[in-house]
């Protein structure tokens, strides 16, 4: 059992006796063990220089008066432990560092190994639930009406994630959201974390996960027959679809639950003024403060003050903040 720390099966027997003894002389080792003598001072000499046992007092005159006692095991089998755990650690990013290249120059040699095509509804529904149960950080969605495979309902692989910590963002079309017990459902994944926006139409179905894998139904309307579905593994045509997501993100609305639970549709009202939104947007495109207050007809401690004013209503602490906030809620 202690091999993994260096102890040979006879060291074990001897290094347990004396954590069990206290403290015993080569005599009595061998006695209890069932050794000759010149083995069980043969194992304690090994031991003892590899700082396992030590001797109970100092070395007295004669070789047969020597009394061994095991060296606490906290501190010389744990700190083997550690060193042995370290050195696992960093095999383990090597090994990981290596796979991940042999995958990708693989993938490189091999386009078979980007696109695998998913033959039925049962494999897509299959790796739907695969990807999200196995998500670490992060899962993109364009979510689409009149499902396929899955209904946004069904989906408990999601709720599970977000509750563990995965960041979801999903884009829904509209008429999704007209569907009975959509509304509820998406709300519900909103308060438990979920960043929900909407269009009125979306180009594809869509989920990429950790954006390392994508999965995309091949036919827009299956009808009768059988769904596909394409499983996209890194490489350039899984950047594409990321990048076609974040560019409908940015057109998309946000979803938000207002103060009676129920899911709205829109940004914030905006609270500032025409004069101070005029003010944000010549901070936003960089004015200096000295040339806005020249604009305004202001001083620029007058500047300043609205500027405050403004950051304490978008509850921002740094004009980077400030800027941030008034996209994302698009007052301008």
């Amino acid at each position: 059992m202690l091999e993994t720390v260096g102890l040979d099966p006879l060291e074990e027997r001897v290094y347990r006796f004396l954590v069990t003894a206290a403290e015993a002389d080569v005599t009595d080792l061998a006695g209890e063990l069932g050794l000759d003598v010149a083995a069980a001072e043969a194992a304690l000499r090994s031991m003892e220089a590899r700082g396992l046992v030590r001797q109970a007092v100092p070395e007295p005159a004669a070789p047969a008066e020597r009394r061994f006692t095991a060296v606490a095991p906290d501190i010389v089998l744990g700190a083997r432990l550690l060193r042995q755990q370290q050195s696992l650690d960093w095999a383990r990013r090597e090994v990981e560092q290596l796979a991940e290249e042999h995958r990708g120059n693989a993938r490189r040699r091999d386009a078979d190994r980007l696109v695998e095509v998913l033959p039925n509804r049962i494999a897509m529904r299959e790796q739907l639930e695969h990807l999200q149960e196995n998500a670490r950080e992060e899962v993109l969605c364009f979510c689409r009406g009149r499902a396929i495979v899955m209904h946004a309902t069904e989906n408990d692989e999601e709720l599970d994630a977000l509750r563990r910590g995965v960041v979801y963002r999903v884009i829904y079309e509209r008429d999704l959201l007209e569907e009975p017990g959509m509304q509820a459902n998406v709300a519900y994944g909103v308060k438990l974390g979920e960043s929900a926006r909407a269009l009125p139409r979306l180009p594809v179905r869509l989920m990429v996960v950790d954006r390392e894998v994508g999965l995309m139904p091949l036919v827009r309307h299956a009808g009768t027959a059988e769904p596909t579905a394409a499983l996209i593994r890194g490489g350039e045509l899984l950047e594409v679809l990321i990048a076609l997501f974040d560019s409908y993100w940015d057109r998309a609305t946000p979803l938000r639950i207002a103060e009676d639970g129920a899911l709205t549709e829109g940004t914030h009202p905006c609270p500032l003024n025409s004069a101070d939104l005029y003010l944000l947007s010549l901070l936003v495109a960089g004015v200096p403060d000295k040339s806005i207050a020249s604009q305004l007809g202001l001083s620029q401690r007058t500047v300043q003050r609205r500027l405050s004013h403004i950051m304490e209503l978008a509850g921002a602490q740094t004009r980077m903040q400030l800027a941030w906030h008034a996209a994302r809620e698009r007052w301008l």
